[in-house]
């Protein structure tokens, strides 16, 4: 295969270690990964925790919890993206409307806006979010950093038309549900020059045919076996 899709670490190489861990990104780079796949919420102090529920194992909201109540192994969006030297990073914005946390202002978009401004690492990032008005505000406030939708899936009859807007608006890729992909979305998307992402893929057949539709990148709880599946070891 020519161009092969790029092997994304679902919230780290979340199979071998407790995944959106520092432990998980680190492994993640270890095994090969180009890039991580990590959450972020917000906390009640306006910091920015990576991880995926919107409450901890013993119920405790995160959204009422300041950055020194959460648990060690909970790390902020900083640490983390430290941690993924040498990884590209996609850092989905959890503002889901039934979630405790949601916040119609996207006031977590704009501190994630900030900070990666401050980083100066422009090139590094991939925002996606759910909430498609959120990734449309990362745009507005922080342009020079690409933003994807990240969605359950979009059916074919609709493709053509979601991939127009997507590119209107300044996205570069759709991130679609694994199970509802076809072949034909994904060329649908990449006639308007849009990228499609994946989500999440373990099993290495499954792997191998979607690098044969020409995704650009696959998200995956085993970087190690993706790597494998794509012969590369």
């Amino acid at each position: 295969m020519a161009d092969l899709p790029q092997i994304i670490a679902h919230r780290g190489a979340s199979r071998a270690e407790t995944e959106n861990t520092l432990a998980a990104f680190r492994t993640a780079g270890r095994m090969g990964a180009d890039a991580v796949e990590l959450d972020v919420r917000r906390c009640r102090d306006g910091a920015m925790a990576v991880h995926h529920d919107d409450h901890l194992a013993d119920g405790r909201n995160i959204v009422d919890l300041d950055a020194a109540d959460l648990p060690a192994h909970v790390p902020m969006l900083p640490e983390a993206l430290d941690a993924c030297e040498g990884m590209w990073v996609n850092i989905e914005i959890k503002n889901w409307h039934e979630d405790v946390d949601f916040d119609g202002n996207d006031s977590l978009a704009a501190t994630v806006a900030g900070h990666l401004a401050q980083r100066g690492e422009d090139p590094r990032w991939v925002i996606s979010s759910f909430n498609r008005r959120t990734v449309d505000a990362v745009r507005t406030l922080l342009p020079s950093v690409r933003t994807a939708w990240l969605t359950v899936g979009v059916r074919d009859e609709d493709a053509a038309r979601t991939a127009r807007d997507l590119a209107r608006s300044g996205h570069i890729a759709l991130h679609p549900w694994d199970r509802f992909l076809t072949r034909a979305c994904v060329e649908q998307f990449h006639a308007e020059g849009l990228q499609v992402n994946v989500w999440t893929v373990d099993d290495p057949a499954r792997i191998e045919e979607l690098a044969g539709w020409g995704v650009d990148g696959i998200v995956t709880n085993v970087p190690d076996i993706a790597r494998s599946a794509l012969g590369l070891g």
